[in-house]
């Protein structure tokens, strides 16, 4: 059984189609849901949190209906919602322990399960601090604890980097990673920015105005092309020059050179020509498809009217 299966799911708003006709089933794991700002990811959260009704189609969580069983869902699953909502006169401890309780577990388990998720979530020290007085990344980590301190199954996690500087990302990024292999916690962590979802994820699924484009392994995405990066320390025209000759396609970057990968002579040709020209080999690679080059060929947002999104 998948951990979350959806069939010909639709939302429609006036003028707009926020979700059209997805199909897609993922297996326990980390997930990303990848897509621009408004293609939809909010609303399909919720969708599957069973907190909006969808206009047509159906979807399932741990092969519980979205529409009928959404309470029984939100028992086993946590949300953190993409905007901020936290109290900010009550200490992180006050918050979380609310929220453990909220969840159904007795005072004593509650607090106990707070103290571990603050530690886990490097709040530990902080705890007892007004939520008000914390930076973004404090905050940012104050809803991942109130996610997780039920213990649930599966964890929704909805642009848990926005807002934060470039070493609060890495930090975050690392929680989530560590939620899925060390917790065991399956994680469903939507964003736009693709690079996040390539270092932490096992599956992506990508939409774009509500349209599917592609649900797959990430593996699946990042393959390695039939091009090879390579970089000298000069002579680069030369070196272009004489890869041309023998038949390879070249394409100039920069100081760098993107050579077809006809076969494995070419990394033979690559070594002779440097040494010919007495250049130094700084970088020989293989490139990998990234993430973003699905959007190169995206379909057009469907739309109803003349309503924006």
């Amino acid at each position: 059984m998948s951990l979350i299966a959806v069939h010909e799911l639709t939302m429609r708003y006036p003028r707009v189609i926020a979700l059209d006709r997805l199909t897609f089933a993922v297996e326990p794991g980390v997930i990303g849901l990848v897509g621009a700002n408004g293609a939809g990811k909010s609303t399909l959260i919720k969708i599957l949190l069973g907190l909006l009704p969808a206009t047509s189609g159906s979807a399932t969580v741990f092969g519980l209906d979205v529409a009928t069983q959404g309470t029984e869902i939100r028992a086993r699953t946590g949300y953190m919602p993409e905007h901020d909502c936290l109290p900010p006169d009550v200490s992180a401890t006050e918050f979380v322990v609310h929220m453990a309780r909220m969840s159904g577990l007795p005072a004593d388990a509650a607090r106990e399960r707070t103290a571990d998720t603050l530690r886990h979530v490097g709040l530990y020290e902080e705890r007892y601090r007004p939520i008000g007085g914390y930076s973004t990344g404090m905050r940012q980590r104050v809803a991942l604890a109130q996610a997780l301190v039920h213990d649930p199954r599966l964890v929704f996690l909805d642009e848990p980097t926005n807002g934060l500087d470039p070493a609060g990302r890495r930090e975050m990024l690392a929680l989530i990673r560590r939620i899925g292999t060390e917790f065991g916690i399956s994680v469903l962590v939507s964003s736009h920015l693709l690079g996040e979802l390539e270092q932490v994820c096992d599956h992506v699924v990508v939409i774009d105005g509500g349209t599917l484009l592609r649900s797959e392994a990430i593996g699946a995405f990042t393959q390695a092309t039939q091009v090879l990066t390579v970089e000298l320390t000069h002579a680069e025209q030369e070196a272009a020059s004489r890869f041309a000759a023998a038949g390879l396609h070249v394409r100039p970057s920069g100081r760098l050179l993107q050579v077809g990968l006809r076969d494995d002579g070419v990394y033979d040709l690559i070594r002779d020509v440097a040494a010919e020209l007495d250049a130094g080999l700084v970088r020989l690679e293989r490139d990998r498809h990234r993430i973003e080059e699905i959007f190169q060929t995206a379909p057009e947002p469907a739309t109803e009217g003349e309503g924006a999104r």
